[in-house]
């Protein structure tokens, strides 16, 4: 078995899961309207973190000669709180760094940083930095799978646990916001001016956000009391390399091989979607729930509260997901009002409560990429 041992999350509204969780719950989010950021000529709205906020609070946690991007910081503080809650040796040959990220230290692109070199925008550069500040000689292991990198990437921890070489690993989802990414979304005219409304009729875009997420998980031959990731799936459809299948042929596919022979729909407390806001996402997911035989199962969101964290997304909403059900509550997704999509899904913008112990994280991406994972606590 494969158990959730620790986790945290470092973000706008917090910088610990417990911090990022009653925010949450109390429906408070950071995302804000931006004029002019940038000096880009289109306004948007994202979750960021306060100018300094990250350097300050890394000073003040983590005692280091050594220097750190801005996007390396956060993954520090996010993966040394789980870390240390977890009790594990992250230097062991027995542990593996498993790094989910879109862009990485995409900064380095727009600027230089006195005393990093430029080949720290390498995705693989910078995760042999990460690893070895904790002092782990292992080849860490970068997922870069568009917005389900952050799912792909707890599928790769399942089964490097499982091939018997690795007792813990260490999945660390993250992506900082810069011009370069913003207008990259500009161009596709996915970015809403406004707060975003995941399902929504009126829906006209995605939020952009910022943050790290750690997951901790650990080989278990007997697993008592825990969350359990139980089974994942990819499956990518080809459809286009930024718009999704119309049928949501991916999305089915892995909901469908998640759902095994002793989980039907009925045992499923919620499914947390990718919910973007964005008109054809929101839509093809919609469809997929529908034929997956899900329409009744009550399905969430976390875009309203984050924005779009592209890598952190799937190691975020997991853990959010997690503390939820731990308290028998499906929590509201923010933004949503009037439902706007042809196929029925179960939504609101309240918070729900169930005595449900299992749900599936479902992604979706740029070049029809799609992922789907199926927790449960024991």
């Amino acid at each position: 078995m494969i158990k959730k041992i620790a986790d945290n999350i470092t973000s706008p509204l917090g910088f610990t899961t417990a911090d990022n969780y009653k925010a949450v719950c109390e429906g408070k989010s950071c995302l804000k309207r931006y004029e002019g950021k940038w000096k880009l000529p289109e306004p948007f709205v994202a979750s960021l973190f306060q100018e300094g906020l990250i350097e300050d609070w890394f000073s003040s946690k983590i005692h280091t000669d050594k220097i750190y991007t801005r996007f390396e910081k956060m993954v520090l503080l996010s993966a040394t709180k789980a870390i240390e809650e977890s009790g594990i040796d992250a230097s062991s040959e027995r542990t593996i760094f498993i790094l989910s990220t879109t862009k990485g230290n995409v900064s380095l692109l727009e600027r230089n940083l006195c005393g990093v070199d430029d080949d720290r925008v390498l995705l693989g550069v910078m995760a042999n930095v990460i690893s070895h500040h904790f002092g782990n000689t292992n080849i860490p292991v970068v997922v870069s799978n568009a917005c389900i990198s952050g799912l792909c990437a707890q599928i790769v921890a399942k089964r490097c646990l499982e091939s018997g070489k690795y007792d813990n690993a260490i999945v660390i989802g993250a992506d900082e916001q810069s011009p370069f990414i913003v207008s990259g979304f500009l161009s596709f005219r996915a970015l809403s001016s406004e707060l975003c409304r995941p399902f929504s009729k009126n829906r006209n875009g995605l939020n952009l956000g910022e943050a790290a997420a750690t997951i901790i998980y650990q080989h278990c031959d007997n697993m008592i009391d825990g969350w359990q990731a139980v089974k994942g799936a990819i499956r990518n459809d080809a459809n286009h390399i930024s718009g999704p299948s119309r049928t949501g042929e991916g999305c089915y596919r892995a909901l469908k091989y998640v759902m095994t022979d002793e989980v039907v729909s009925n045992d499923i407390a919620v499914v947390n979607v990718h919910g973007t806001a964005t008109v054809y996402n929101d839509e093809m997911e919609s469809i997929a729930i529908s034929r997956a035989g899900l329409s009744d199962t009550p399905i969430n969101g976390y875009k309203g509260y984050y924005g779009h964290t592209m890598g952190a997304a799937g190691v975020l909403e997991s853990i959010l997901s997690m503390k939820a059900l731990d308290d028998g509550l499906i929590l509201a997704t923010r933004g949503f009002d009037e439902i706007g999509v042809t196929h029925p899904v179960n939504i609101s913008n309240k918070i729900r409560h169930t005595n449900k112990k299992t749900f599936i994280k479902l992604l979706s991406g740029f070049g029809g990429c799609n992922a789907a994972m199926l927790f449960n606590r024991r």
